[in-house]
C-alpha cells in the first residue's frame, strides 16, 4: 500500500524539522535537525542522552512485524493495527509496508493525523457522534475520494446522526458502516444480536450509508481466569460470526466484500480461528484483526497473555513477540539500604496495568548492561520518581547514585502518549533514529 506524495512529504518533513533544546529525552543545548540524531554517536549506556529516555529496540520491532505478517498469512486474516497505541507515523508506515490492511483509530483527530502521513485506509473503532467530528471525516473523504474510512454504529440514533450529516455533506460513494456488537455491562456496542440486526437494517435503508460488516472487541473479556476467558472469547466471536451470516442471508450488505473485525492484543489467535468458520457467504470475506500492542509487546500484562498464546500456537519459547519498549532512568538517591530512587515517574511510564519492571543496570560507560536480580521491584511512583525496592544481597552495594536502570513497562498505550519523541536503538543501545508521536 503506497503512501500518497503528501504523506511521504509529511514523513520526510519530520526528519527535516529542527528539534529545540528541551525535547524530552534529548541532551540538546542547541537546535538539531531530527534526521541528524543517528550520526551524533549517542549511546544510552554511555549516558549520552537525557534521562529518563524512552527507547524502542529496532531488532524487536523488526521481529514483531515479521511475526505478525506470518501469523496473518497462516490464519488467512488481515491486520489493521490500532494506531492509538503509538500514534507514530513512522511505525504506521512500517506496519503498512509489512502487509497491514489499514490502520485502526479511535477518533476523528487521529484520522486526520494518519491521513496527513499517507495512511490510505482507516477503521474508526469507535462511534463518531459529535457533529463536528463526523463533518471532519466527511470533509476528508470529500477532499480525497481515494481515501477509505470505515466507521461504527451501535444504535438507531447513531445511524440517524451519520445519515443526517452525509445528507448535508454528500459523498461520491456511500459511507461504510460497521455494526458494533458489545457486551453487557461493558462499553459501547449493541447488547444483543437482535439489536445489532436492527441497527444493520437501519444502515441498509439509510441514504448515503452502506452496511460493510460487523465489529466487536473481545479484549473486554480479559480477566484473571484464563480458562473462563478462552470460553468467553470463543463464544463472543461465534456470536459475531453468526451476525454476519444472518445479515448476509437478509441481503443487508451493500459492499463488494464483507468486513468482520475484532482482535485485541491478548486473544487474537482465538479470533483468527473463529473467523475461519465463516465461509459460504454470498460475498468475499475480509477478516481483520486489530491488535495494537503486538508491535512493541511489553514486560507485563501482554507478556503474560502472549506466552499463553505462544503455547496455544505451538511457538517455541523465545520465538514469539518480543518486548521492544524500555524506559531508562538514573539512580537519583540511595536514601535507605534497600531503596533506590529513580528519575522516572508517572509522567514517563504507564502504571494503569502494573508498575514498570526493572530489568537492567549499568554504570555509564562502555560495556553491556547487567540484568537486575530477582526481587528488585518498582513498588511506587510519584510524578517524577520511582521507588526501586532492592532485595538483600550484593545489589544493594552494587547500585550507586548516577547508575542507569532500564525498565520494561506494562501496557504500551499509556507510555507512548507521554513521549512526543522516542529513540530507536540497536541491541548495543546505540541511537539510530527518532520516532515521533502525535497525541
Amino acid at each position: 500500500m503506497n503512501a500518497l506524495p503528501h504523506g511521504a512529504l509529511a514523513l520526510s518533513s519530520l526528519e527535516e524539522q529542527m528539534l529545540q533544546p528541551g525535547v524530552k529525552g534529548l541532551p540538546l543545548t542547541a537546535p538539531l535537525r531530527q534526521g541528524a540524531i543517528g550520526v551524533q554517536g549517542w549511546n544510552v549506556l554511555h549516558g549520552d542522552t537525557s534521562f529518563p529516555v524512552a527507547l524502542l529496540k529496532t531488532s524487536a520491532l523488526r521481529h514483531n512485524l515479521e511475526w505478525m505478517r506470518d501469523f496473518c498469512d497462516r490464519h488467512g486474516v488481515r491486520i489493521a493495527p490500532h494506531g492509538k497505541t503509538t500514534m507514530c507515523p513512522q511505525l504506521f508506515g512500517a506496519q503498512l509496508a509489512n502487509g497491514a490492511w489499514g490502520i485502526t483509530l479511535a477518533n476523528a483527530v487521529q484520522v486526520r493525523v494518519a491521513h496527513r502521513f499517507g495512511v490510505r485506509r482507516v477503521l474508526v473503532a469507535n462511534q463518531l457522534v459529535a457533529r463536528s467530528d463526523v463533518r471532519m471525516v466527511l470533509q476528508l473523504l470529500h477532499e480525497d475520494p481515494g481515501f477509505e474510512c470505515v466507521v461504527l454504529a451501535d444504535s438507531l440514533a447513531g445511524v440517524a446522526r451519520l445519515a443526517e450529516e452525509v445528507d448535508a455533506h454528500p459523498l461520491t460513494r456511500p459511507l461504510s458502516v460497521l455494526v458494533e456488537l458489545g457486551l453487557s455491562g461493558k462499553r459501547a456496542g449493541c447488547r444483543t444480536p437482535e439489536e445489532a440486526l436492527t441497527v444493520a437494517r437501519a444502515i441498509e435503508r439509510a441514504p448515503g450509508l452502506v452496511l460493510a460488516g460487523f465489529e466487536g472487541y473481545e479484549g473486554l473479556l480479559v480477566s484473571d481466569d484464563h480458562d473462563a476467558d478462552l470460553r468467553a472469547v470463543s463464544s463472543f466471536v461465534a456470536r459475531l460470526c453468526a451476525l454476519v451470516r444472518e445479515a448476509d442471508d437478509e441481503g443487508l450488505f451493500g459492499t463488494r466484500e464483507i468486513l468482520v473485525t475484532a482482535g485485541g492484543s491478548s486473544y487474537f489467535d482465538l479470533v483468527a480461528r473463529g473467523f475461519q468458520e465463516l465461509h459460504g457467504l454470498s460475498l468475499p470475506l475480509v477478516p481483520v484483526l486489530r491488535s495494537g500492542c503486538y508491535l512493541t509487546s511489553d514486560h507485563g500484562m501482554y507478556q503474560r497473555h502472549i506466552e499463553q498464546l505462544d503455547a496455544r500456537e505451538g511457538v517455541k519459547p523465545g520465538a514469539g513477540l518480543r518486548a521492544a519498549l524500555e524506559i531508562w532512568s538514573v539512580v537519583q538517591s540511595r536514601p535507605e539500604p534497600g531503596l533506590a530512587i529513580l528519575t522516572m515517574g508517572k509522567r514517563d511510564a504507564s502504571h494503569d496495568a502494573g508498575l514498570p519492571v526493572p530489568l537492567w543496570h549499568h554504570r555509564p560507560g562502555p560495556g553491556a548492561a547487567h540484568a537486575l536480580p530477582d526481587g528488585c521491584e518498582i513498588v511506587k511512583m510519584n510524578d517524577q520518581h520511582a521507588y526501586l525496592r532492592l532485595p538483600e544481597g550484593p545489589v544493594r552495594e552494587m547500585l550507586a547514585v548516577g547508575d542507569l536502570v532500564g525498565c520494561g513497562i506494562s501496557h504500551p498505550c499509556t507510555t507512548f502518549d507521554r513521549w512526543p519523541l522516542l529513540l530507536a536503538v540497536d541491541d548495543d543501545y546505540a541511537v539510530r533514529f527518532a520516532l515521533n508521536t502525535f497525541f
